[in-house]
């Protein structure tokens, strides 16, 4: 029988920012989201003076001052970079590993003797290696595992790992009857809502409801759920994620833009951004959609939202091609008068590269535009994003969000490496 653990980091974005500043450790912090809108991250203390997840910013800007809050904007570059080096660590303590998101990756312990003093190693070598401290939670299934984080996380006499095998079941069913089925993994608020009404609203009832009446009213995913509940595992690892199916690049405005070159640089970057994803996973596009959109929460503006969709003649993944079609399409949905809050592309109808049926008269593929994308990736990877762009991107992003509380880029970025005295 497989054992599966799920790693996560405990509030991982503000973790990342205590890394390279151990003077914030016990004080509360806040990570903003895109143009420093709202909280997305919340340390443990800053939870315990009440701030809520996603409320405005200005809301609680005097709260924060108060209580000497540490305000961070978003890093992406630098939270991606520690979960990169967190996932490294994971997969040495893994015979399998899947990659689930940014802070979190389930790994198989098959054959473990001691699992309580192999977790807690885990955990160990991960704050010591990458300083991200993590709970850790093990089950016969996926959705065990998930739902053993959780009780990792919330209950402090676990220190920090927790496996459902170290209780009997008596004391499993206790505890499984005070959670809330909400806390189950893949029970979103619409379907818990719907359980509630069949009076189903704890862990425990969901693993003993019937599976076929449940299947009847849900769906075979609910269905599965339960039987994951009761140690039946229908969730395998994905040692490779799938390619994505659609690739979005967009971003709201610091300020508000109201004219073509300013959205049309815009474009130009989420255009090459999204083809080089694209590039990552080895596909390519057929149809590239490009979006514009005022801002709605403004009533006294005028409102409008621009999108279309241009077919490229043959699937590509090359910048230059994808960024005509958008400029194209850009110029096609533009409208003069509006004050333009948002801006994005996407690629989409992907499949994989060089697998298409071929037109008897186009033109062969350049090898030479192939062996430019691959210099425009590898000087990007070495240097940073958007080191090596189109010129119709700009030398100045005067439309980028805004970050005016990002903490350097403390692991990537040459001009920003942390000074040792």
């Amino acid at each position: 029988m497989t054992t599966f653990a799920l790693v996560d980091g405990n509030s991982f974005y503000c973790s990342c920012e205590r890394v390279f500043r151990p003077d914030l450790d016990g004080k509360p912090i806040v990570v903003l989201s895109n143009n420093d809108g709202c909280v997305v991250a919340r340390s443990a203390e800053a939870k315990q003076l009440g701030i809520k997840g996603f409320v405005p910013y200005f809301e609680i800007a005097a709260l924060c001052r108060r209580h000497e809050v540490a305000v961070f904007s978003s890093n992406y570059v630098l939270y991606g970079d520690m979960s990169r080096r967190m996932m490294t660590v994971l997969a040495r303590w893994g015979i399998e590993q899947e990659v689930y998101s940014i802070d979190e990756s389930f790994i198989t312990l098959d054959g473990i003797p001691d699992l309580r003093d192999y977790t807690a190693r885990i955990r160990a070598d991960v704050l010591q290696r990458v300083g991200i401290p993590t709970c850790v939670g093990v089950g016969s299934t996926k959705t065990l595992a998930k739902l053993a984080n959780h009780v990792a996380k919330v209950h402090p006499q676990c220190k920090g790992v927790f496996a459902w095998d170290w209780l009997s079941q008596h004391y499993q069913d206790q505890l499984m009857s005070r959670m809330s089925v909400g806390e189950v993994w893949g029970i979103g608020c619409r379907i818990a809502e719907k359980l509630s009404h069949m009076g189903i609203t704890t862990v425990l009832q969901l693993m003993r409801a019937d599976p076929r009446a449940i299947q009847r009213q849900f769906s075979v995913v609910v269905e599965r759920t339960i039987a994951e509940l009761n140690g039946v595992s229908c969730l395998t690892l994905e040692d490779v994620a799938p390619d994505k199916q659609q690739i979005i690049s967009s971003r709201s405005f610091a300020e508000l833009v109201t004219d073509f070159d300013t959205l049309a640089s815009s474009i130009s970057h989420h255009a090459s951004r999204a083809s080089e994803k694209l590039r990552l996973q080895h596909s390519a596009a057929r149809l590239v959609g490009v979006s514009i959109r005022t801002n709605p929460f403004r009533e006294q503006d005028l409102q409008y939202h621009g999108w279309t969709v241009v077919p490229l003649v043959h699937p590509s993944a090359d910048t230059i091609e994808i960024t005509r079609a958008a400029m194209a399409g850009l110029r096609a949905i533009y409208r003069e008068g509006f004050s333009y809050k948002k801006a994005g592309a996407v690629l989409m109808e992907i499949g994989p590269a060089g697998i298409d049926q071929q037109d008897l008269f186009a033109p062969l593929p350049d090898p030479r535009r192939t062996a430019l994308m691959a210099t425009m990736d590898r000087v990007n990877r070495d240097f940073g994003h958007g080191t090596l762009r189109l010129a119709s991107e700009g030398l100045t992003r005067d439309w980028a969000m805004r970050q005016e509380k990002r903490s350097p880029r403390w692991t990537t970025c040459w001009d920003e490496l942390l000074i040792a005295h």
